[in-house]
């Protein structure tokens, strides 16, 4: 819990003495966002957080709301734009997420939020990356984000949960940039971004919301 404490410390300070940067990028891109694609510039979505806590992630809009004659929303990678595809490669799309860190809802260095109609979908080793508050970047984000496996990502994840530290959390953000400089994994091959996560068998899936193993 001391750790959690510090790690909230060092997010809060971090966010808010480089707010002077951050903000006025994110007002850019923001009317960027409606020029190209409309409101709402932001796109907004359940997540769930530490210990399964679901929070809503904001994130700046990459994709238009074209449908299908029946209504239903096309494939990713149909709606995708351009500019969106731009936002992305750059991650400038994720840079409203220091909102969330300072709500409390993430930090800046942990495993990715994904999507909540997963959460039954876990094994009992891959739940615990739910030990630790999601971030914005993380160990999996710079040993190769969606270019890896679901099974891997997932491990790097749980390892992270297990050794994470001060030191580990500067050395992923200083890599971080790396990353984001090179634009390298963004995209699992042949997707948008990542393929849905669908497990084989997988023994003793819990249910949502029961107590999380720690070991």
């Amino acid at each position: 819990m001391r750790s959690l404490i510090l790690k909230r410390v060092a997010d809060l300070a971090a966010v808010i003495l480089t707010a002077p940067l951050w903000l006025p990028v994110m007002g850019v891109v923001a009317l960027l966002v409606w020029w190209r694609l409309g409101s709402p510039v932001f796109y907004r979505q359940k997540r769930p957080g530490y210990r399964e806590e679901i929070f809503e992630l904001i994130k700046f809009r990459t994709m238009t709301d074209a449908r299908d004659a029946d209504g239903r929303l096309l494939a990713d990678a149909v709606r995708l734009t351009p500019f969106g595809r731009w936002l992305r490669s750059t991650s400038l799309d994720e840079l409203p997420e220091l909102l969330n860190v300072l709500r409390g809802e993430m930090s800046l260095v942990g495993p990715r939020p994904l999507l909540v109609e997963y959460l039954p979908r876990y094994s009992v080793e891959q739940r615990r990356r739910h030990l630790v508050p999601p971030g914005l970047t993380g160990w999996c984000q710079i040993n190769g984000r969606n270019a890896l496996s679901w099974d891997v990502k997932f491990h790097l994840d749980v390892w992270y949960a297990d050794h994470r530290s001060f030191w580990l959390d500067l050395r992923i953000l200083f890599r971080t940039v790396g990353q984001v400089i090179t634009r390298h994994g963004i995209s699992a091959p042949g997707d948008a971004t990542m393929p849905e996560f669908q497990p084989g068998a997988a023994p003793s899936r819990p249910k949502p919301g029961s107590p999380i193993p720690q070991q």
